[in-house]
């Protein structure tokens, strides 16, 4: 028999990928979606017909519950959240029942309905905010800088309660920043790569960033959800650091996305203080020296390949739309 795999977030990012391997993996794979009025299926779109759909909430415990029951799962990946950093100052209580509390709502429909489902839980290197040592680690001390970071922290903290109170496979991936591009416009490494697009196509004259020297630690997300998989093939429940162990500032990204072009970014782009965070982090890099260790894992795409790769994509978009806009105005 298959083995049975319910995905939380199953239409972000992450979720398109982790079903795809999953799929390859041989899962019979089911999503959690949450109803509303503009629900897009783009990154699942070529998977409809192989991902099955259960309506839930992570607001709604009922609703878990039926999910589980429904799926009846054997893996739990809990990558549903508000999870862009921006909107979690604009939105903290929102940001909060979805990114903290959901994942308790999850937890114990778990341990109610079926307490031998391994969970992974999507934790965030935003936990580590202000950061105290370098490279970050499992052990390193957390200072989250954002409501986001936050509500990430106590998933994650909530996930090894549980773990540690009632024995659950409960894992936590501690994820730093992994792009693709799938990745939503609103995030910068894809509203770079999207502006260098239309620019190089003449649709965009500028692109209006805020800190430009904010380094992260940048790996492919089709990398990254590999590791998720691995960490519930794992023997014993852990948590553990995903990270290309590389660190590259915003302009890094700036540089190679409109260098592929043949474009000096200097020219187009502009600094904005009110894109500035509140509370800024500054730096982060991470030790996945555990994971390679432990689960074998390896990142496959390195940083220029990645934003290549962006970059390509969002050029065939952008011509796909030039395409689709002359169509509907020659009246065809």
């Amino acid at each position: 028999m298959n083995k049975r795999a319910l995905i939380t977030g199953v239409t972000g990012q992450d979720g398109s990928y982790l079903a795809e391997v999953l799929l390859e993996k041989g899962y019979e794979v089911f999503g959690l979606l949450r109803r509303t009025s503009t629900v897009s299926f783009e990154r699942i779109g070529h998977l409809r017909d192989r991902v099955k759909l259960i309506s839930g909430d992570l607001l709604d415990q009922n609703s878990l519950h039926r999910a589980l029951e429904v799926a009846e799962a054997s893996e739990v990946y809990n990558l549903a959240a508000q999870s862009f950093v921006a909107t979690s100052w604009e939105q903290p209580v929102l940001t909060g029942e979805f990114t903290a509390l959901g994942v308790t709502r999850m937890l114990e429909a778990i341990r109610e309905v079926n307490p031998e489902i391994r969970f992974y839980q999507a934790s965030s290197s935003e936990m580590f905010g202000k950061v105290t040592e370098t490279p970050q680690t499992e052990k390193t001390r957390f200072h989250p800088r954002s409501p986001y970071g936050v509500a990430k922290l106590y998933g994650h903290w909530i996930t090894v309660n549980y773990r540690e109170s009632y024995g659950l496979f409960a894992c936590s991936g501690i994820l730093f920043n992994h792009e693709s591009p799938r990745r939503g416009i609103e995030f910068v490494t894809r509203k770079i790569t999207n502006a260098a697009a239309r620019i190089k196509q003449g649709k965009q004259v500028q692109l209006v960033l805020g800190n430009l020297d904010a380094r992260r630690d940048w790996g492919h997300a089709r990398d990254y959800v590999e590791a998720m998989w691995l960490m519930l093939q794992a023997d014993a429940p852990d948590d553990y650091v995903i990270a290309t162990g590389e660190s590259h500032s915003v302009k890094d990204v700036l540089d190679v996305a409109f260098g592929h072009l043949g474009l000096d970014w200097r020219k187009y782009v502009a600094q904005n203080p009110a894109f500035l965070r509140p509370a800024e982090v500054d730096f982060l890099l991470g030790d996945s020296s555990k994971a390679r260790a432990r689960l074998g894992w390896r990142h496959k795409v390195c940083f220029r390949d990645l934003v290549v790769e962006m970059v390509e994509a969002d050029m065939e978009l952008e011509k796909r739309n030039a395409r689709s806009e002359s169509f509907q105005a020659s009246g065809a």
